[in-house]
């Protein structure tokens, strides 16, 4: 089976961008397998006329809508492996091997949890990630942040518009520069330096976090930004990362270092969340469906007996 393009992951961004090249009359096979990474979320937020939407219901309508293009195939399968080179590659699944013109990848990251005892158990539920995403639902509460370094302090400035108080926690790991202390200090934002030695929780509510020596914090919401790491099929590639371990594409095509694989979503950004990975996938689409239609144009059937229209029929 031949394919324009096979898109890996199907999250936001995947079934965005198979809607947009399957109304674009391209032959797309939509492949989704693995956890989910927002699996612990109980809502999708910050994503118009979707406020609210809980991820497995988001993921269920966008392949009801699928469903009526009939050029746009969707498997629960997991890729094995992409070779090949671009206008031919191979995509091996557990069922056999399938043919792609182009890839798109759409697979997210996966966050390695910190190994704090309490982090697991509250993470996505009173541990989050982004305030645009959950900061509502928990406003004018007491907020911490676990920053890992230094390079992560611009991160809590934006959290007193909708925190009672802000405490960010270094754990003694580094130095605060001046310039972000007397920041901090002019937006009332506190900064803790002990080591955390554990997150008390009450179910999945956090109620305080204990460090190595003194006195407890009580606390309502931690956010923090873990490490994260891409999944099998991307590392495989190979594909070139930037300075902080995203997949580098072109900011006009959305294509990698890899001629003819694009990549969309999160694992290309650490401004991560659903609308954001939606956007940025349909953006990389609309640039698949230019180039393929272009050389679809300049090519002869008898070349490439394996096109398709856009009711997914071979043409006579």
């Amino acid at each position: 089976m031949s394919y324009d393009v096979v898109i890996v992951g199907g999250g936001p961004a995947g079934l965005s961008a198979a809607l947009a090249l399957g109304r674009a009359c391209k032959r797309v096979l939509l492949c989704d397998a693995g956890p989910r990474r927002n699996a612990a979320a109980e809502h999708l937020h910050n994503f118009v006329t979707r406020d609210g939407t809980p991820p497995g219901e988001f993921r269920a309508m966008g392949r009801e809508q699928l469903a009526a293009y009939p050029n746009v195939e969707v498997r629960d399968a997991r890729i094995e492996a992409i070779t090949g080179a671009r206008g031919a590659f191979e995509v091996s699944l557990p069922t056999g091997t399938v043919q792609a013109r182009r890839i798109l990848l759409c697979t997210g990251m996966i966050d390695e949890v910190l190994e704090i005892e309490g982090f697991r158990q509250l993470w996505g539920h009173a541990i989050f990630q982004c305030p645009y995403c959950h900061g509502w639902e928990v406003r004018d509460r007491r907020w911490a942040y676990l920053a890992r370094g230094a390079q992560f302090l611009h991160f809590p400035l934006q959290l007193p518009g909708w925190a009672r108080e802000v405490i960010v926690l270094t754990g003694g790991a580094f130095e605060v520069p001046a310039p972000m202390r007397a920041q901090f200090d002019a937006m009332g934002i506190r900064i803790e330096t002990r080591p955390v030695a554990r997150l008390v929780a009450n179910g999945t509510r956090l109620e305080r976090i204990e460090f190595s020596e003194g006195e407890p914090l009580g606390c309502d919401v931690l956010f923090a930004h873990p490490p994260q790491r891409h999944v099998d099929v991307v590392r495989a590639l190979d594909v070139r990362l930037d300075e902080n371990g995203f997949v580098r594409v072109d900011p006009m095509t959305r294509e990698t270092s890899i001629p003819g694989i694009y990549a969309g979503g999160d694992l290309q950004t650490g401004l991560q969340g659903a609308i954001f990975a939606a956007a940025s996938a349909v953006h990389a689409a609309a640039m698949l469906n230019h180039e393929l239609t272009v050389e679809r144009a300049l090519e002869t059937v008898t070349d490439h007996p394996g096109s398709r229209n856009c009711r997914g029929d071979s043409p006579v």
